[in-house]
């Protein structure tokens, strides 16, 4: 705080016969003093800072269960191979079209007929176990049945991805407390409303870990299904 004002009273002193100089000097001098960004935070941005990481874990959760392939064709499964296109990698799915026609089948369309190839090379190589056979403009991809052996690898590969968003969801937790501590402190909030922010933050933590766990129950089913 020092520092800061001590570069106020210099720009201060040069612009003190222009008055609209002087504010706009204050202004930036304030907006990049990041010490100073704590006190305009709330209790709620911690909330809704929270809320939105936690909700983005369970997202990136979903989707990295979505991926690992059952005995069911689901576009889902090859959505996000990353393929090499135009000098970088891209997502399959912001390259090509994605069906399922029918339960063992998922067929690809690629909008740019120049990567087809890269496209196939792709998926096979996506260690997904698929061989994707190209047929002119689309690429079929046969989905043969999982055996029993290969339905308990995939859950416990289920299982691991649950568990890292669940340590994902608990890491924010852990840095939302950190953050409403410091708030308390800088931002002179009582401590009876940082508890009950504290026990807010513990009701997020235990819903979106519940949403994790939902999504393994529907996933193992799913694997399990014959």
């Amino acid at each position: 705080m020092a520092l800061l004002l001590e570069h106020w009273s210099q720009i201060r002193g040069k612009a003190k016969y222009d008055d609209r100089a002087w504010f706009f000097s204050l202004f930036f001098v304030i907006i990049l003093d990041t010490r100073l960004l704590r006190v305009f935070m709330s209790i709620d941005d911690v909330l809704l800072e929270a809320e939105d990481k936690m909700e983005k874990s369970v997202e990136k959760t979903r989707m990295e269960l979505a991926s690992l392939r059952s005995g069911k064709a689901n576009p889902e499964m090859i959505s996000n191979i990353s393929v090499e296109a135009y000098e970088t990698h891209m997502k399959l799915k912001d390259l090509a079209a994605i069906t399922a026609p029918d339960v063992n089948l998922l067929v690809v369309q690629p909008w740019d007929l120049t990567l087809v190839e890269a496209i196939r090379k792709a998926i096979e190589e996506s260690k997904l176990g698929f061989n994707p056979v190209v047929d002119a403009k689309i690429i079929r991809i046969p989905i043969p049945p999982l055996s029993e052996e290969r339905r308990m690898e995939l859950i416990k590969v289920a299982r691991k991805i649950s568990e890292e968003g669940r340590v994902g969801i608990r890491a924010i937790r852990r840095h939302s407390l950190e953050e409403l501590k410091k708030l308390g402190k800088e931002a002179h909030i009582s401590e009876d409303e940082v508890e009950r922010a504290e026990k807010e933050i513990q009701k997020l933590t235990d819903l979106y870990i519940e949403k994790v766990d939902k999504l393994l129950e529907v996933k193992e089913k799913d694997l399990l299904k014959v």
